[in-house]
């Protein structure tokens, strides 16, 4: 009972008031609820305040700018998005649209994905012509964190005349990614089918990857075939080497073929040579962050810890579309890609 009172005598002393100090002996419950909640009100405003921290250090920054910029068109009103693809408009006529897809915008919707551009295609629409204009339609597809040329159609005549174009493979595309690695030979034709697979491992996931026809016999080094997969799908790409330095190299790249992830699975997987910023498929049976050769970390001013980070440096850069006269779009690096080519001295050639 003595050290009872004494604790009301130090609650009266400091100026703390009967009414609280009968709270703490009546009502510690609520009040520890009340400490806890302020605790978690502190932490959290000192954690936003850390997000907001600008680092000094450059790198870090525009890596930090375009994890913003991709987070920000996800939270964005419909309309503001459908403006700001207006905004990226290569060309129009009477059939088709042409838009310069940013980076990190998916092009159709899924699970936790509020906002991609097939939502906004009738915003878009109206925007371009008026209140009246039938919604634009999709012809063809880009992975969420590719970046370039992509054509939209005005009517559905026009969107399935253009789908038979890439389905017959009259439509010309060419990519530019900076891969690591410098590819052996420096230009050629990868040709081996693509399949999805389950990658059985702690944290089962799918991906892609190829299924060869031929494997080489270990005993004496012959070709021989191999069982196919009858799931496998047909895919053929092209590539030559602009440029090497820094333990990485630019291609250009052409698919003939137009599998999911094509290009990313036959650059990591049938060259060996992994798209910068490709964290999916720099490894087979885990999802972890992409390894980077120590010069590509110090000439990028990066340290391993930060790679996941990185951004996919893998751009639409042109594509040519025979509609009646062949139509060709030719679509600039975005301003992250420019800057890491700089920084790993890659020179991309004149011609």
């Amino acid at each position: 009972m003595a050290a009872g009172g004494g604790a009301a005598r130090r609650c009266w002393r400091s100026g703390t008031g009967l009414a609280r100090a009968v709270r703490g002996v009546c009502g510690s419950g609520r009040a520890t609820a009340a400490l806890r909640a302020e605790e978690l009100a502190e932490r959290l405003r000192k954690s936003d305040e850390q997000q907001r921290e600008i680092p000094k250090d450059p790198t870090q920054r525009w890596l930090r700018e375009l994890t913003a910029m991709s987070q920000q068109l996800q939270q964005v009103h419909p309309n503001v998005l459908a403006k700001i693809l207006k905004q990226r408009t290569l060309y129009q006529n009477e059939e088709i649209v042409v838009i310069d897809k940013p980076y990190g915008l998916p092009v159709h919707g899924g699970p936790g994905i509020k906002n991609c551009i097939a939502d906004v295609l009738p915003i878009l629409a109206k925007m371009l012509e008026n209140m009246k204009a039938e919604p634009l339609h999709l012809c063809h597809r880009l992975d969420k964190e590719t970046t370039g040329v992509m054509v939209l159609a005005r009517s559905k005549e026009a969107a399935e005349k253009i789908r038979l174009l890439f389905k017959t493979r009259q439509v010309e595309k060419i990519y530019w990614a900076i891969v690591l690695g410098d590819p052996d030979p420096v230009e050629g034709v990868v040709e081996i089918p693509i399949v999805e697979k389950e990658v059985k491992s702690h944290q089962s996931h799918y991906k892609m990857t190829l299924a060869p026809r031929y494997r080489v016999c270990p005993e004496d080094g012959r070709v021989v075939k191999a069982r196919g997969d009858r799931h496998a799908e047909r895919a053929v790409t092209r590539y030559r080497r602009l440029a090497a330095a820094s333990a990485c190299s630019l291609l250009q790249l052409q698919p003939i073929t137009g599998v999911k992830h094509q290009i990313r699975v036959h650059l990591a997987y049938g060259l060996g040579c992994p798209i910068l910023g490709d964290h999916k498929y720099s490894h087979w049976s885990k999802l972890a962050p992409q390894k980077l050769p120590e010069l590509t970390l110090r000439r990028l001013k990066l340290e391993q810890s930060k790679a996941r980070h990185l951004p996919l440096h893998l751009h639409a850069h042109r594509l040519c579309l025979p509609l009646g006269q062949p139509l060709d779009f030719v679509c600039k690096l975005p301003p992250f890609f420019q800057k890491t080519l700089r920084k790993l001295e890659l020179d991309i050639p004149k011609d």
